[in-house]
């Protein structure tokens, strides 16, 4: 998944106006343009489509965890250069106050399985010897389990990347 894939989810599991989105950015420790944002949320194949760099995703998932739990005691977190499925996966498991067994069931929501140690493998350092990479298919399932908690009656309005869900590439 792309991180414009990953924010235009998120805009709409969390139901977020412009204003708002911009207040997570602002939250995270960086200011972003209302037109920059929009070239973000445009999809692949509009003109004015810009790529969401790593650093800009992982501010607003900093935002957004701020946000959702409050300011973090001691110094602001560090601002990841590069972010993975794996980072992605775990910022959102911070934001949301899932526990493990929460997110197992987030994903088995979406027609997924994963055992607990499959899950905790991705949370892992990536020197340790079990750490396992977060495959596009698992954020997938995880960011649609979302949807179904956050927006349970959006039917057929499910925001999709047009990819089937099958597809096991990795960022």
């Amino acid at each position: 998944m792309t991180n414009n894939d990953v924010l235009r989810r998120l805009r709409y599991i969390f139901d977020l106006s412009d204003a708002r989105m911009m207040a997570l950015w602002a939250l995270g420790g960086r200011q972003v343009s209302r037109a920059t944002m929009s070239d973000w949320l445009k999809r692949d194949d509009d003109p004015a489509f810009l790529p969401c760099p790593d650093e800009a995703l992982a501010v607003f998932l900093n935002g957004l965890i701020t946000d959702r739990r409050g300011a973090r005691e001691g110094p602001p977190a560090p601002i990841e250069k590069r972010l993975s499925n794996n980072a992605i996966l775990t910022k959102l498991k911070i934001a949301c106050a899932l526990s493990s067994d929460d997110v197992i069931a987030v994903i088995a929501s979406a027609g997924h399985a994963i055992t607990a140690p499959e899950l905790s493998a991705f949370f892992r350092k990536p020197d340790h010897k079990n750490y396992r990479v977060c495959q596009d298919q698992v954020l997938r399932k995880f960011l649609q389990g979302l949807q179904r908690c956050y927006r349970p009656t959006t039917g057929s309005g499910e925001v999709t990347d047009g990819r089937d869900d099958d597809d096991t590439g990795q960022r």
